[in-house]
């Protein structure tokens, strides 16, 4: 019944994506399965709509098609995106929502039991941006036995992209590569911020004729602190002027159908210090250690050793990750969740897994981001953008 089939993947790849995640399911003793993470949700079934803001969730059963539940109005949204026939579909009233006398999880229990899916072990996603506490209190009411943790049981199902999916993160690809080639072009001097970032919108959501389609909106906003603000990697802008004897770092992404590329680069206005000479210098020796260590048959901290060796001839301190998975994301967060590039992260690396390879410096005084989204092949990594690997330099 989807009308909006433009973003849907064929039936027959959710249906692997059910049969990879009921493995692992098995495998972990759970007969019924919610999962309330958005992009799960979309992963698994289609869905697509910005209604994350109320409790909503996708319930893979022992059989049968997946059901999605949420928002009765938001069922509408369901009925388009998603891959199920109408009976899979289940909206609860409207005063479920931001209700303190009663809670959408006691519907969805009452539905579960109606199914007969309320009984044995049944797995949420307890530590999950999406579940609260007061759901699981009301849900685990209106069940008879106690529900078991579920975290990230999908996610690590996503880690390996189908062709389809690489499709979407290269169509991402091309999009990012707007963004900072419009960056490069009108950063200057006294150009305030909010123009700047106005600019970056436009470059990554307009429809390109020569690419023959648009952009979507990403799980985060544009990052570009400037200055001294730069040593803080999360800040995002302001009104205030560009400054010259200032580096900002741009860290960005393309999005094309929830599928992400991010990528980052910094910009110095006037003559750069020695100090963003340095951090040019080792962060892209550390790349290229990185990069010919992201090979499949290699772990995650394969990749992490070999940058942080390079940093360390530098005498350059970095104490957090050095990347993460990437692919299908809502906001608030374009990561998957799972493993991480650093040490001690055993992660065997696979064909398709798909990285962001954060090498971002934040010091004291400054911050330095260039960055690369990596897919993973048999013998080394596919940089998805393609933009100057380079600290850019405008007075």
């Amino acid at each position: 019944m989807a009308t909006i089939d433009t973003f849907r993947f064929s039936d027959s790849e959710y249906e692997a994506r059910i049969a990879k995640v009921r493995k692992a399911m098995e495998a972990a003793e759970i007969d019924t399965l919610i999962t309330s993470d958005p992009s799960n949700m979309a992963w698994l079934t289609g869905y697509d709509g910005w209604s994350f803001y109320v409790h909503q969730a996708v319930i893979i059963g022992p059989t049968g098609d997946p059901v999605w539940f949420g928002r009765e109005q938001d069922a509408q949204g369901a009925l388009r995106t998603v891959f199920m026939a109408e009976p899979d579909i289940i909206g609860y009233p409207d005063f479920f929502v931001q209700s303190t006398e009663r809670h959408p999880m006691d519907y969805l229990a009452a539905k579960l039991t109606e199914r007969g899916w309320h009984t044995g072990r049944i797995g949420v996603e307890m530590d999950n941006y999406w579940f609260s506490a007061k759901g699981f209190q009301s849900l685990s009411q209106g069940l008879p036995d106690p529900l078991v943790d579920a975290t990230a049981l999908v996610n690590w199902q996503r880690g390996v992209k189908s062709p389809a999916e690489l499709d979407r993160m290269r169509k991402a690809a091309r999009i990012v590569e707007k963004m900072h080639a419009r960056i490069a072009e009108l950063v200057e001097p006294g150009m305030r911020k909010c123009d700047l970032v106005a600019e970056i919108y436009d470059a990554s959501l307009r429809y390109d004729e020569e690419l023959g389609f648009g952009g979507d909106y990403p799980a985060i906003v544009p990052l570009l602190p400037s200055g001294t603000d730069a040593a803080a990697p999360h800040l995002t802008w302001d009104d205030k002027q560009m400054q010259t004897g200032e580096g900002t770092f741009f860290e960005i992404s393309g999005c094309f159908r929830r599928y992400h590329c991010p990528l980052s680069r910094t910009i110095f206005l006037g003559k750069p210090t020695q100090k963003f000479l340095d951090a040019e210098k080792a962060v892209l020796e550390g790349m290229d250690a990185g990069l010919e260590a992201a090979k499949a048959g290699n772990t995650c901290e394969d990749i992490a050793i070999a940058f942080f060796e390079v940093l360390q001839k530098y005498g350059i301190v970095k104490d957090n990750r050095t990347g993460y998975p990437i692919g299908l994301s809502y906001p608030p967060d374009w990561g998957e969740r799972t493993c991480s590039l650093r040490p001690g992260d055993r992660t065997e690396l696979k064909p398709g897994m798909t990285f962001h390879f954060m090498t971002g410096l934040w010091m004291d005084d400054m911050g330095f981001e260039i960055t690369e989204s990596i897919a993973i092949g048999e013998k080394g990594p596919e940089c998805l953008a393609d933009v100057p690997r380079k600290l850019i330099v405008k007075s």
